[in-house]
C-alpha cells in the first residue's frame, strides 16, 4: 500500500434533540469551518442530527434520508469527506428498527455505511436499534479508515479484528459525563494497543436528561493526545500519516504477538 496523509477535523457540536433542520442548520457552518483548516475528513457525532432520541416516532429514517443527504451536500460542498451516525432503516425490511449507521460521504457523492455492531444494551439501545454485522474499512487519500461507533470502543476485539489494515479509527459518540473517565481511557488504549490513529468525537451539551462531556480527542499510534476538547463546542484537528503508523509498527512490533 503506497502511503498517506489525511488532515482531519473533529466537530464537537452540542445537538438540538430530535430537531434534524435545527442541527442541519446550526452544522452547516461549523462543517465549512473545519473544511476550511484544509481537513480532508470532518467527523460529526453519533446521532449528530437528532441526538439519542430513543422512543421518538421520527427517528427512523430511510436509508440515504434527510441526514444522509445533509452529509453528502457538505462533502459536495466543500470537496472533503464528512461523517457522522443517523438511524436509518432499509428499504422494504420487516423489523422495524432502524441501524445506528454512520455514513461517510465523499465529495464525489461516495458514500460508505457502518452499521453499529453493538447497541448499548443498558440503555435500551438494542429496543430501538438493531446490530449491524460487518465491519468496514474506507481508504480516503491512502489512509486506511475504520469507523465504529460510540459504544463499540468498549469492545477492543473489533478493533483487533482489522488493526493489520487500519491507520485510523473512527469512534463519533453520544457518551455520558459520567462515565467520561472511560472515554478518555478507552480512546487512548485502542490507538496504543493497535498502534494506529484513533479520533473520538464526542457531543456536548443535555439532552434525553443526561449530560454529555465532550472531552472529544485525536490520539496518536503512541497513545500521545493531538489535540483535545473540554465541554463546550470546538473544533480539532491533527494531521494523520501512514507513515507515522508503519514507523510504529516497526519499532514496536506488538501487532506480530497478538493471538
Amino acid at each position: 500500500m503506497s502511503g498517506g496523509r489525511l488532515r482531519v477535523a473533529a466537530v464537537q457540536h452540542d445537538i438540538v434533540w430530535a430537531d434534524r433542520e435545527a442541527n442541519f442548520e446550526r452544522l452547516a457552518p461549523q462543517v465549512a469551518a473545519a473544511a476550511g483548516t484544509g481537513a480532508g475528513l470532518v467527523v460529526l457525532s453519533e446521532t449528530f442530527s437528532t441526538g439519542f432520541a430513543v422512543g421518538d416516532d421520527g427517528l427512523a429514517e430511510p436509508e440515504g434520508g434527510p441526514s444522509s443527504r445533509f452529509l453528502a451536500a457538505m462533502a459536495r460542498e466543500h470537496g472533503v469527506w464528512v461523517a457522522g451516525s443517523c438511524p436509518e432503516h432499509p428499504v422494504d425490511d420487516p423489523d422495524p428498527r432502524p441501524f445506528n449507521t454512520l455514513v461517510l460521504a465523499g465529495p464525489d457523492g461516495t458514500e460508505h455505511r457502518y452499521r453499529k455492531i453493538h447497541p448499548f444494551t443498558y440503555a435500551g439501545e438494542d429496543r430501538w436499534f438493531r446490530a449491524g454485522d460487518e465491519r468496514v474499512i474506507v481508504e480516503i487519500d491512502g489512509v486506511r479508515v475504520a469507523p465504529f461507533v460510540c459504544y463499540d470502543l468498549r469492545f477492543a476485539d473489533e478493533m483487533w479484528a482489522l488493526a493489520d489494515d487500519t491507520d485510523l479509527y473512527l469512534f463519533p459518540a453520544n457518551w455520558p459525563a459520567s462515565r467520561r473517565v472511560h472515554w478518555q481511557a478507552l480512546l487512548q488504549a485502542r490507538a496504543i494497543e493497535n498502534q494506529a490513529y484513533v479520533v473520538g468525537v464526542n457531543r456536548v451539551g443535555e439532552g434525553g436528561g443526561l449530560s454529555y462531556c465532550g472531552d472529544s480527542r485525536i490520539v496518536d499510534p503512541l497513545g500521545e493526545l493531538l489535540a483535545t476538547a473540554a465541554g463546550g463546542e470546538s473544533l480539532l484537528v491533527a494531521d494523520v500519516d501512514t507513515a507515522v503508523v508503519a514507523e510504529v509498527r516497526e519499532h514496536f512490533p506488538f501487532l506480530r504477538d497478538r493471538r
